[in-house]
């Protein structure tokens, strides 16, 4: 494996406010959820409307995630490490629940919204295991932040 660059400054706020769009996003779809579902609902039945209604905590916990990663991370704080790889498992989980259920209901092939959460599922996924990869990689420097 090759050796990872050391996490400078410049890294650090770049990952810092892409965790921070991640987190603003996230609470942005539950606003429209809340005041104007149908901007976001992939289906219009009550399974879907009760499935969705169970994700913010967990949408809340992912956002908690990301928001404390971001402040600690530019902070040169330990537990940076902590929030990246708690962030990142919680995508992941939430990313296997979603998907299952649109893959058991065909949500996917259900028009616009339907390829809208498909892609939510992609970037999802995607931003979970780039999360985890680039802290894991760089799990001792995060632990033991060097003081420049």
């Amino acid at each position: 494996m090759e050796p990872t660059p050391p996490v400078g400054e410049p890294t650090r706020r770049r990952v810092s406010v892409v965790l921070s769009a991640v987190a603003t996003i996230t609470v942005l779809y539950w606003v429209a959820w809340f005041v104007h579902r149908s901007l976001v609902a992939s289906e219009h039945s009550a399974a879907y409307y009760q499935f969705e209604n169970a994700f913010p905590l967990a949408d809340g916990w992912l956002v908690l995630c990301l928001v404390g990663a971001a402040l600690t991370l530019p902070a040169r704080r330990p537990t940076a490490l902590l929030w990246l790889l708690a962030g990142g498992g919680a995508g992941l989980y939430l990313f296997a629940m979603d998907t299952l259920y649109d893959i058991e209901h065909g949500i996917w092939g259900k028009g616009a919204n339907g390829l809208i959460e498909l892609g939510i599922n992609i970037v999802t996924v995607g931003l979970s295991l780039a999360i985890l990869r680039w802290t894991w990689r760089r799990r001792e420097e995060l632990l033991h932040p060097s003081e420049g």
